[in-house]
């Protein structure tokens, strides 16, 4: 399993508006947490989440990966999500931590960054 290729090919899918890979990157009863909120558990609440915020987007996310750290099976990446929107254009600073499996599904995803640039954002 080569880990930081997973989590490259998972953060690409994003860019693409790939909502069937970055779904089918996850296992079953995982934990995606972007820690200003509430975390979604299973699939059934990530795609839910994933096609909400796809649909406040142009369809797609950039993550521009400035760093990436593998440990094992733990991944970790500094990069800075760039997210088109109707009202505007907002980049926004990330650190992502992702669990893998043994066989490179991600069980756990946390993202950490600041809310406010959304502010003023609809």
């Amino acid at each position: 399993m080569d880990a930081d290729r997973i989590v490259r090919e998972f953060c690409a899918a994003w860019g693409r508006g790939d909502i069937e890979a970055i779904i089918d990157a996850f296992t079953d009863d995982a934990v995606y947490h972007n820690i200003p909120m509430e975390p979604c558990v299973g699939k059934a609440a990530i795609r839910a989440f994933v096609e909400g915020f796809l649909g406040t987007t142009a369809g797609a996310v950039e993550f521009d990966i400035r760093h990436q750290l593998v440990s094992g099976k733990v991944v970790m990446n500094e990069r800075v999500d760039t997210l088109k929107m109707a009202s505007g254009e907002v980049a926004l600073p990330v650190c992502g931590v992702f669990e893998l499996t043994d066989d490179g599904k991600i069980s756990g995803w946390r993202d950490y960054f600041d809310m406010a640039p959304f502010a003023g954002l609809a």
